[in-house]
């Protein structure tokens, strides 16, 4: 009898094989199960992160929108800034240059008006030693009307009362109620009878009755006021030249002076245009003013009106005058106008005429 063979793969040794195969392949299924559940959760936390991170993406870009748009804003606020800021330091070294220049040129003026003071007094102490040996009956003259002076009151700068055909220009103006702007500011509001009784406004009225006093009988006279207008002081001559030996006509003007009552701004362009529109044109004109005109040929825009404007206004007067017409100028002055001086000062020499600024007691 023949001994079997051994086969070693025997077939339970294939079961034994085939249920470690299928314990593996278990095994790797439920690993792989679980890794799949554990991915997918993995996934998901991942991708909430990015969907949160998107968000946040989202967010800071439009936020950097708004921060670029910010940083235009405020770029473009620099940019005018500096240009405004460019024109401000431009305008304020203009204005400390024109400063610099009004300073210059005030100097200037002071230390004119300081020699024009020097020679006004000596020429008042030579009038004053030559009137002293005068006696009363000199002194009146020839004239109608005679104005009495209280003890050494009667003094003058050289002032003559002269001429063919003269005329006495008076300033009624609201600034002849007062030397100071403040003082004219309060007294322009008084009743009318006591704006006639301030003492600047009684002094123009005691120097138009001095020269009034001294017209020589042999001529032809005009009295009249100017503020923003012109009034004769004989409105009922129908502006005929008056005759000097008429004391009617002088004492009605002169009635009509102390009546005026000061008021409104000054124009004295209608003063020299009214002037020259007289037939026969006058030889002499006898100005009393306190300082330029303060209006033109209009009224001014603005409430106040500044140095060039007014000297402006008075140039433009001074070419309504007619040639050859002697201007004597009487100014009584006041604060602020620090031009006023000089100008007229040099009116009154350019045309032949005399400058002075009478002290407070005169005439």
């Amino acid at each position: 009898m023949r001994k079997q063979a051994v086969n070693v793969f025997s077939l339970a040794f294939l079961d034994v094989m085939s249920c470690g195969f299928g314990a593996i392949i278990l095994l790797f299924v439920i690993i792989n199960a679980d890794t799949v559940k554990r991915k997918e959760k993995l996934s998901e936390n991942l991708q909430g992160e990015v969907e949160k991170l998107d968000t946040e993406v989202t967010a800071g870009r439009k936020y950097l929108v708004d921060l670029k748009n910010s940083v235009k804003a405020a770029q473009e606020i620099v940019d005018q800034t500096s240009g405004l800021s460019k024109r401000v330091i431009e305008q304020l070294e203009q204005k400390k240059q024109e400063l610099a220049e009004a300073q210059n040129d005030t100097l200037a003026k002071t230390a004119h008006i300081n020699k024009l003071k020097a020679e006004l007094k000596s020429l008042e102490e030579a009038n004053k030693r030559l009137e002293g040996g005068a006696s009363d009956a000199e002194s009146q003259g020839d004239s109608l009307i005679h104005i009495a002076g209280e003890g050494q009151r009667q003094y003058i700068t050289g002032l003559t009362i002269g001429g063919e055909y003269l005329v006495i220009l008076v300033d009624s103006s609201a600034s002849m109620l007062a030397d100071r702007i403040v003082n004219v500011i309060r007294n322009r509001v008084m009743p009318d009878q006591n704006k006639i009784r301030t003492a600047k406004w009684q002094q123009v009225v005691r120097t138009v009755e001095w020269i009034s006093s001294r017209i020589p009988r042999d001529s032809k006279f005009k009295m009249v006021t100017f503020n923003e207008r012109v009034n004769s002081l004989n409105p009922d001559t129908n502006e005929q030249w008056l005759d000097g030996d008429n004391p009617v006509h002088l004492r009605a003007a002169i009635n009509n002076m102390r009546a005026t009552i000061p008021g409104k701004g000054t124009s004295l362009y209608h003063a020299f245009q009214y002037i020259s529109q007289l037939e026969p044109k006058p030889d002499s004109i006898y100005l009393l003013t306190d300082g330029l005109p303060t209006q033109g040929k209009s009224k001014p825009f603005g409430n106040t009106v500044n140095a060039r404007q007014r000297l402006n206004y008075f140039n433009d007067a001074v070419k309504q005058l007619p040639h050859s017409v002697a201007v004597n100028v009487v100014l009584f002055p006041i604060e602020g106008d620090p031009d006023a001086a000089s100008a007229y000062w040099s009116l009154a020499s350019r045309s032949n005429g005399v400058f002075f600024s009478p002290a407070n007691d005169w005439p």
